[in-house]
């Protein structure tokens, strides 16, 4: 079964997600279980615990189709040795926060090697400091998103994913996130049947659906290839609506959390609907 939902507003407290998700039809979601562009944020208080288990109950999604997402600030990969410090200490709080809500997942991008150091050394730096939060931290998957590669971003190349995982000291805890953007920006069609399969055994070769644990649904506007992260609704960009049917009818993407990123707020719910209305009866 497919499990859609989209990134809603956690604003005014964590336990507004599941509320803002039952309200546009969705069966998972994603949200920022802090301010995402700030470092610091009070601590999660028991009551906010309690109300957020309460709403999330409530809801009927239950905590396995929820993908938070940490903060943009974060760079695991961060060529200073200060500034990597300061963004692994705050990735393991957002870890934790997960664990305080009783999720089981963490969405993040895997970092940027600001044109200083190599990819290769870069990606090092990321995998240290997904170890050191695997060791600190239980329970939570970390769950490394794939990037359009724009600027000096790394997980643009299904490589990147790879390496990630194979040198994860806990192989249980670590999965991907697919961004449909971010996959047809960085270079990977899909947008027919015989590209779609290409793509998608090119991803099981590399990385494995076994790893697959959620998704990003969102239309592109930027061109195939072109490295440039901009999303659009769905079937008005440069993916198109058969990508979408393809992906709405594959069987090894069933049962993860299916989060809309797209542009329009407004329409999530209809963008809900259209999707589900992709699946072949």
């Amino acid at each position: 079964m497919k499990r859609i939902g989209a990134h809603v507003s956690a604003s005014g407290g964590v336990f507004n997600a599941p509320i803002n998700a039952q309200n546009i039809g969705a069966k998972a979601f994603a949200l920022f279980t802090k301010n995402q562009r700030q470092w610091l944020a009070k601590p999660l208080d028991e009551e906010t615990i309690k109300k957020f288990k309460e709403e999330l109950e409530k809801s009927e999604i239950l905590s396995q189709y929820v993908l938070p997402h940490d903060s943009y600030l974060i760079n695991l990969g961060h060529p200073e040795v200060e500034k990597r410090q300061k963004s692994l200490e705050a990735f393991i709080d957002e870890v934790k926060r997960c664990e305080l809500l009783g999720l089981d997942k963490l969405n993040f991008h895997p970092g940027s090697h600001l044109g200083e150091i190599s990819e290769e050394e870069c990606l090092a730096f990321i995998s240290s400091c997904m170890n050191k939060t695997l060791e600190q931290t239980k329970g939570v998957t970390l769950v490394i998103e794939n990037t359009a590669g724009q600027g000096s971003n790394l997980g643009y190349k299904m490589e990147h994913l790879k390496y990630l995982i194979d040198n994860s000291i806990d192989k249980e805890r670590v999965g991907v996130c697919i961004d449909t953007c971010h996959l047809f920006a960085s270079g990977y069609d899909f947008r027919s049947v015989k590209t779609y399969e290409n793509t998608m055994n090119t991803f099981d070769t590399i990385v494995g659906f076994k790893y697959l644990k959620g998704m990003h649904l969102n239309d592109a506007k930027s061109k195939l290839g072109s490295r440039v992260d901009r999303h659009h609704s769905i079937g008005c960009g440069e993916i198109g609506l058969e990508a979408f049917k393809l992906i709405m009818n594959d069987e090894r993407i069933d049962e993860i959390p299916m989060v809309l990123e797209t542009i329009d707020e407004s329409i999530w719910a209809q963008e809900i609907e259209l999707l589900y209305s992709l699946i072949d009866k």
